[in-house]
């Protein structure tokens, strides 16, 4: 397998790996709503919003490495 295949490989992996651990975040951060910590959920949120940037970023990567 050559090597652009493979980092085609573990972007993708990156990515599912990253929303696996949104889903979590979101949930985290409703709990903490629930238990009146606006702050603890406002910083999950922050997290949240980075770690979809990250996304987009790996997202647009693995387009630079599609073939034209």
């Amino acid at each position: 397998m050559e090597e652009r295949d493979k980092l085609s490989i573990i972007i993708k992996h990156w990515i599912e790996h990253n929303c696996s651990h949104l889903e979590e975040y979101r949930r985290w951060a409703q709990r903490a709503a629930e238990l009146g910590l606006e702050r603890v959920k406002t910083r999950i949120d922050e997290a949240i919003h980075e770690l979809s940037q990250s996304n987009n970023c790996l997202e647009e990567a693995l387009k630079e490495l599609k073939p034209l």
